[in-house]
């Protein structure tokens, strides 16, 4: 049996939100941070803010519906190249939902993708809605989830 090919990552998150008194209390300390990979520039990050974050920064939660949908559009954007559809402009308003639990925790139940396709010609639509399920059984992240990851995928022709 062949062996899979593994790909690592790295990140480094780094707090910056230590006001002086560390995690003395809930309201001492600001969940700043900043997210970083070799090369990349930083990611302004801290909590949602009804977790006391900041709202001009990026949250864990956005950032995990944005890896979603951006894993989405690649493995689509493949599976049309490959199958002889050519996409001119993609567009995805995703949404996820997540309930807390009683305990504080929390957990993401559902995500839902609205990829905006426009395609070259009219005989690829029908082909370039069909391979949005490719797409989806490809996606990397999607595959990683406990959670459902639906579509409502619109197709139209430039030009139309």
């Amino acid at each position: 049996m062949p062996s899979a090919r593994q790909h690592t990552y790295e990140t480094e998150v780094v707090w910056t939100g230590n006001l002086g008194t560390g995690t003395d209390s809930y309201r001492s300390y600001r969940r700043t941070h900043e997210v970083s990979a070799a090369g990349l520039p930083p990611l302004a990050g801290s909590a949602d803010p009804h977790f006391r974050g900041d709202a001009d920064r990026w949250n864990p939660e956005q950032l995990l519906l944005a890896a979603l949908a951006q894993c989405h559009m690649l493995s689509y954007l493949h599976v049309c190249a490959v199958g002889g559809v050519v996409v001119t402009a993609y567009t995805d308003h995703a949404t996820g939902t997540m309930e807390e639990t009683g305990d504080g925790g929390g957990h993401f139940t559902r995500a839902l993708l609205r990829p905006q396709v426009e395609v070259a010609s009219p005989e690829m639509a029908d082909k370039a809605r069909s391979l949005h399920a490719d797409a989806h059984r490809l996606c990397f992240i999607a595959n990683s989830v406990n959670f459902p990851v639906n579509h409502e995928a619109s197709v139209t022709v430039a030009g139309a």
